[in-house]
């Protein structure tokens, strides 16, 4: 907020001073209303003309942007801030509407590769449970760019947004499904699955067990290709999260007849990969299990689609945990019509204790193209992270 501004604490004073409960409400002076009115305008955000406003620097060559000082760093501030803007589905399917989506799906190719990475997260923003933008995205040609930095980028940061930006492009998409089938995409997902990169694996895993989920046919491409090594190998990571989704990929595998994974899955070595997670729940800490509850769940559901019986960990009573199976409250119906118009990650605000005292001070800095608004300073910007 600029400091010659309207300050809120100013007008928070202002309003206790005059509704304390004290003295009997009285009419405002035009003086005072005309003061409220100001203070109240001069913190409103239009927010279509601000997206405009990102839109005219996004088409803007590097070049210019360069010679009036516009960092790299100011570009990922500036994408940041329109992936605020765009986590309204209205906003999201605007910003085609005003110019402002085929820039951005430049912003894929530039050779800055936090620019990148911050475009295909603000493109995963934009498609999120968005069917409208989903196609919008498709017709102008956004799945090629993003198969691109996904399998070739030589930054892993890159590769993996892109990632995350195609599972949200093609989730309940077909058309997308399909050319992403045609491009190679299981190839590239298997390629993922060998990577050093626990986030980049967790993503591709993630997104194989969707697909084998939604079209059960593929799980002979799946075979083909090799998942199944490559899932029981990842089945005995270090980290819960890709233990989880490659049991879940492994799963879906084993519950479908027609492929031939099934004579892959009933080897000896996947036997051992699952009596290896027996044995490391059986000596988990009580908080341990709690927590391990979905790998219980997968272990003994894999177990038992493979061999036709009930795991160990059943005879154990590991599967459900006594309470795990009580009624659960009902669910906060009403609550839910009160959130703001969000989508999935943005639905939680992080808390005060986590904020960053200097991230809030670069966010109330826009960036535009010529004079920016009053007591506005871009040198005080930082790199975001990637």
């Amino acid at each position: 907020m600029a400091s010659d501004g309207v300050k809120w604490d100013g007008l928070l004073k202002w309003s206790l001073a005059h509704s304390d409960g004290t003295n009997p409400p009285r009419n405002l002076s035009e003086e005072d209303r005309r003061w409220f009115m100001e203070a109240m305008q001069a913190q409103t955000v239009d927010v279509v003309k601000r997206m405009k406003e990102i839109t005219l620097v996004m088409k803007t060559p590097d070049d210019v942007l360069e010679a009036q000082g516009v960092t790299p760093s100011d570009i990922q501030d500036m994408l940041e801030e329109l992936q605020e803007h765009v986590e309204s589905i209205d906003m999201a399917n605007d910003l085609h509407s005003i110019g402002g989506l085929v820039p951005l799906l430049g912003y894929l190719k530039n050779s800055n590769a936090g620019i990148r990475a911050k475009a295909a997260e603000v493109v995963t923003t934009i498609v999120q449970n968005n069917p409208r933008s989903q196609q919008l995205v498709m017709e102008a040609n956004g799945l090629e760019p993003l198969l691109s930095n996904f399998t070739s980028d030589p930054d892993v940061t890159v590769r993996t947004k892109s990632l995350g930006a195609i599972s949200s492009l093609i989730r309940h998409n077909k058309p997308g499904i399909a050319a992403f089938r045609l491009a190679n995409g299981y190839g590239a997902l298997r390629d993922a699955l060998g990577s050093e990169n626990v986030r980049f694996q967790r993503k591709a895993l993630n997104l194989i067990q969707y697909l084998l989920r939604e079209n059960s046919s593929d799980c002979s491409i799946a075979t083909e290709l090799g998942y199944p090594r490559m899932m029981m190998h990842l089945a005995s990571s270090e980290d819960s999260d890709v233990r989880e989704a490659a049991l879940g990929g492994l799963l879906e595998l084993a519950r479908d007849r027609t492929s031939g994974s099934n004579c892959v899955l009933a080897e000896e070595e996947l036997k051992q990969v699952l009596q290896n997670r027996i044995e490391g729940i059986n000596a988990m800490a009580p908080d341990d299990l709690g927590a391990a509850r979905e790998e219980r769940h997968l272990v003994d559901s894999l177990w038992n689609a493979c061999y036709n019986e009930p795991s160990s960990l059943r005879d154990k009573g590991l599967v459900v945990l006594p309470g795990e199976d009580s009624p659960q409250p009902p669910p906060d119906v009403a609550g839910k019509l009160f959130e703001p118009p969000l989508r999935a990650w943005a639905a939680k605000p992080p808390s005060a204790e986590n904020s960053d005292p200097e991230a809030d001070k670069k966010k109330t800095t826009p960036l535009l193209l010529g004079p920016g608004p009053s007591g506005g300073n871009s040198d005080t910007q930082n790199n975001p992270s990637t």
